[in-house]
């Protein structure tokens, strides 16, 4: 079997990242270019918006009608949708100007897990889905003047992102997903050694 025909929930997974290096200095930055949800998460956000814009600085906008674009289908979202957030001020509507996510600040005020608002999407970042692969979203991390441009050890984006991993595979997916690395590791030192 291929490295790439190995899956988990349902997706092949891109055995990079096990090995890219990987070192953050987050400012928010991943943000700035607006993000995807997925239909579902676009409508559960539109159904807490008065509580969202609450929580809203005079950097962003509150008028909720300028906050997504229209639905495109994407077969890499659950519902085969996907909806972008709009750009204000020159980065997504829901970061502050303290470069922090409304959405994630409002969950956390409520008790909830950081992540409870968040689409997808986010929570992943540098990692994505792209035509049913898990993969590192490397366009994305180009774009970029500081995520992952100064890796400050050997790190990978795996020793990195564990709990984004866990979270999105959960517990039985996330063990897969570790046996899995075991096994390229391996397989690749072998091959070192031949």
């Amino acid at each position: 079997m291929s490295d790439t025909e190995k899956r988990i929930n349902n997706l092949k997974i891109d055995p990079r990242i096990f090995t890219l290096k990987f070192g953050c200095q987050c400012n928010g930055e991943c943000c700035n270019y607006g993000v995807y949800t997925d239909l579902k998460e676009f409508e559960s956000i539109m159904e807490i918006k008065d509580k969202i814009k609450e929580g809203m600085d005079d950097s962003q906008t509150k008028d909720d009608k300028k906050w997504f674009e229209a639905p495109q289908k994407d077969e890499d979202f659950e519902s085969g949708f996907a909806v972008g957030t709009e750009l204000h001020n020159g980065k997504c509507v829901f970061l502050d100007k303290a470069g922090l996510c409304t959405l994630q600040k409002l969950a956390m005020s409520e008790g909830k897990h950081k992540w409870g608002y968040k689409p997808t999407y986010c929570i992943l970042f540098p990692f994505t889905v792209y035509e049913e692969t898990f993969t590192i979203d490397d366009e994305h991390i180009e774009r970029l003047d500081h995520c992952n441009k100064y890796p400050e050890d050997d790190s990978t984006i795996y020793d990195s992102c564990t709990e984004e991993l866990r979270h999105f595979f959960g517990e039985e997916g996330f063990r897969q997903l570790e046996e899995f690395r075991m096994e390229y590791i391996s397989a690749n030192k072998t091959l070192e050694k031949t």
